[in-house]
C-alpha cells in the first residue's frame, strides 16, 4: 500500500468527470454494483462515491429498494462503518457516497502480508461485530459481509456496503433463483433461500475472521455451487483454526442461526481476552503506511464543460439553449439597427432554423461550449440559406453560432443475468430468452480433449483484462479488427469479462459469475450477458 498506484487508478474516458457535483479524483475499484471513485466534500473530506451499473439502474424495483436502504443507512452511526454521508436513488444512474477510509481491505492485506496474528484477529471480530450492532439497530442486515467489505483503517475495522446487497434482491439478476451475496461468505440458511437475519451476518464474521487467520475461506475454494453445497451439508473444520479461537467461532458457525453468538457477545468475548490495552501494534503493521490521498480536483474551465451524473444529469438542455438564443436574438437586432435590413433578414433566418435544430436535440445529451461571435468553425457553412444546420445525423452538426449538437444517442444495454451455457445449451445474441434447439445457437460452450472454449461460426471472442468494469467503447475498439472465432477458457475465472461481436453488428459483454470446468462431462458456464444493438 505505500505505492500510490496500489489504490488509485486514474480515470478513463468512459468515467463521469463529476457525479452530482462531487468532482472525480480517481478510480478505487468495481464491484457487482458498480465502480467507485475517490472524490472530495467541499470542505475538502475525502469521500467514496458509488455510480450504480446501468443493469440496476434500469430496473424500477431495484431503485425502490435503494432508495429505502440508504434512508436506512443514513441513521447508522458506528464507530466502526463508513458513515453514508449523500446518495440519491433517482439520479441517472444512482449513486451513494461513504466517508473514505485510508486503509487495504482485509483481502488486499491477507493477500499481501498473509493470515493475521491471533491477537489481530480478535480486534478484527470484535470491530466488525460492533459495526453489525449499529447496522442492525437500524434494521438492515448486511447480508454480504465479506473481506473485500472490511476495511482496516489504522485504527480498526471499517464495515461498507451494509444493505446494499439487498437492494439488489428481487431484481432481475434474482428474479431466476441466483442468490444475492459471496458464495464463501454465507450461511446455510442464505445459501438454500430461507430466511435472512442479522444471524446470517454474524455467520458471515466468523467466516471472514477465518479467511484473516487461514489465508483463505474455511469452506474451501472453487466453483459457487460446490461452496454453497459444502457450506449447507457439512460442519466446519475448526481444527484449522488457532486453537484460542476455536470456542468463539463454534458458536458463531451454528448451523442453526438461533445457537449463534450475538454481535454483542462476540464483543464481549473478544474484549475479555484482549484486555483494556490500546490499539496493538500489530494492527498498524496489518493496516499499512499511510497512504498519500490525492488532493481535491480544481473546478476547471475548459472549452466544453464536462458530463455530469446525477442530479443535474436529468435537466432538459433546451432551456438554457433557448435562453441563451433569445439573448443572442437581443444581440442581433442592436446588430442590425446598426447594419442595414439585409444583415437583420440573414440574422432571422439564422436564428429560425438554429431554434428548430435545438428541438431536435438529444435532450439527455451534454450541454457544450459556446463559441464567441469571432470564433473559427469547421462545420457547414451557415451564411448559405440552402445548409441544413438542424441535420443531427453527421458526427458534429452545427447550431446557428456553430455550436455543436449533442451527438447520437448510443444504444442501451439489453441485460440478461442468467445465461447457462453447457453441452446441451447454446445462446442466440438475437434472442438469448429463446433457448435454441440443442447447439444450434450462435454462442456454444465446448470442452474438447483439453481444456473448456466458447465457439461460434459467426460472432468473434476478444476476453478483458485488468480490472472489471467493461464498457461499449472499451468492447467495440478491442473488437474492430478480432477475427477469433473460438476463445478457450483456461484464462478465464468468475468475474472474468468477454466482450462478443455478432454479425449483425450487435455487441455484448459476458461477465462470468461462475465457470466449472474440472469435470468436463459436466461443464458449465454462468453469467451475466448485456447485449447493445447495432453498435459496431
Amino acid at each position: 500500500m505505500s505505492d500510490v498506484t496500489d489504490v488509485f487508478q486514474p480515470l478513463q474516458p468512459a468515467d463521469p468527470s463529476v457525479v452530482a457535483g462531487y468532482r472525480l479524483a480517481a478510480r478505487l475499484g468495481a464491484g457487482g454494483m458498480g465502480r467507485v471513485y475517490l472524490s472530495h466534500t467541499q470542505g475538502g473530506r475525502p469521500v467514496a462515491i458509488k455510480v450504480v451499473r446501468p443493469e440496476l439502474a434500469d430496473d424500477p424495483d431495484f431503485r425502490r429498494r435503494f432508495g429505502r436502504e440508504i434512508r436506512a443507512a443514513r441513521r447508522v452511526r458506528g464507530a466502526y462503518t463508513a458513515e453514508l454521508i449523500d446518495a440519491d436513488a433517482d439520479a441517472v444512474p444512482p449513486w451513494l457516497a461513504t466517508l473514505y477510509v485510508p486503509g487495504p481491505s482485509l483481502a488486499e492485506a491477507v493477500a499481501r502480508r498473509g493470515p493475521l496474528s491471533v491477537t489481530a484477529v480478535l480486534w478484527l471480530m470484535a470491530g466488525m461485530a460492533e459495526a453489525l450492532q449499529a447496522i442492525h439497530a437500524e434494521g438492515i442486515v448486511h447480508r454480504d459481509l465479506k473481506p473485500s467489505n472490511v476495511l482496516l483503517a489504522a485504527d480498526g475495522p471499517r464495515v461498507i456496503d451494509f444493505g446494499i446487497a439487498l437492494a439488489a434482491d428481487g431484481t432481475s439478476y434474482t428474479a431466476t433463483g441466483q442468490t444475492v451475496g459471496t458464495p464463501a461468505y454465507m450461511a446455510p440458511e442464505q445459501a438454500s433461500g430461507a430466511e435472512v437475519t442479522a444471524a446470517t451476518d454474524v455467520f458471515a464474521l466468523a467466516q471472514t475472521a477465518a479467511f484473516a487467520a487461514l489465508g483463505r475461506p474455511l469452506y474451501g475454494d472453487g466453483p459457487g455451487v460446490y461452496v454453497l453445497y459444502r457450506i449447507v451439508h457439512s460442519e466446519p473444520d475448526l481444527d484449522l483454526l488457532p486453537e484460542p479461537l476455536r470456542p468463539l467461532f463454534a458458536r458463531c458457525l451454528a448451523a442453526d442461526p438461533a445457537e449463534r453468538a450475538t454481535p454483542a457477545e462476540v464483543v464481549e468475548w473478544c474484549r475479555q481476552r484482549l484486555g483494556a490495552d490500546g490499539t496493538p501494534s500489530v494492527w498498524r503493521e496489518i493496516s499499512g503506511p499511510a497512504v498519500a490521498v490525492p488532493p481535491p480536483v480544481p473546478d476547471p474551465t475548459p472549452a466544453q464543460p464536462q458530463p455530469l451524473i446525477g442530479r443535474t444529469a436529468g435537466l432538459p438542455p433546451t432551456r438554457p439553449a433557448r435562453r441563451t438564443l433569445r439573448r443572442r436574438t437581443t444581440l442581433f437586432m442592436a446588430a442590425g439597427l446598426a447594419g442595414g435590413a439585409l444583415l437583420i433578414s440573414a440574422l432571422t433566418w439564422r436564428v429560425l432554423d438554429a431554434t428548430s435544430g435545438t428541438d431536435q436535440r438529444d435532450t439527455t445529451g451534454s450541454s457544450t461550449s459556446t463559441p464567441g461571435p469571432d470564433s473559427e468553425s469547421s462545420g457547414p457553412d451557415t451564411s448559405n440559406p440552402d445548409t441544413d444546420t438542424s441535420d443531427t445525423s453527421g458526427p458534429a452538426a452545427l447550431d446557428d453560432a456553430g455550436e455543436q449538437a449533442a451527438s447520437p444517442r448510443e444504444p442501451r444495454p439489453e441485460p440478461y443475468p442468467l445465461i447457462m451455457l453447457d453441452a446441451k445449451n447454446s445462446v442466440n445474441l438475437k434472442d438469448p430468452d429463446t433457448e435454441p434447439k440443442g447447439r444450434t445457437g450462435d454462442i456454444r460452450f465446448a470442452c474438447p480433449s483439453i481444456g473448456c472454449q466458447l465457439e461460434s461460426d459467426t460472432s468473434v471472442f476478444l476476453q478483458l483484462y485488468g480490472k472489471p468494469g467493461g464498457t461499449l467503447e472499451e468492447c467495440r475498439r478491442l473488437l474492430k479488427d478480432e477475427k477469433n472465432h473460438t476463445l478457450p477458457l483456461a484464462g478465464a475465472a468468475n468475474g472474468t469479462e468477454i466482450c462478443i461481436k455478432g454479425p449483425a453488428g450487435d455487441i455484448a459483454l459476458f461477465v462470468i459469475s461462475t465457470k466449472s470446468t474440472a469435470m468436463p462431462d459436466i461443464a458449465f458456464l454462468q453469467g451475466a450477458l448485456s447485449i447493445w444493438r447495432d453498435a459496431a
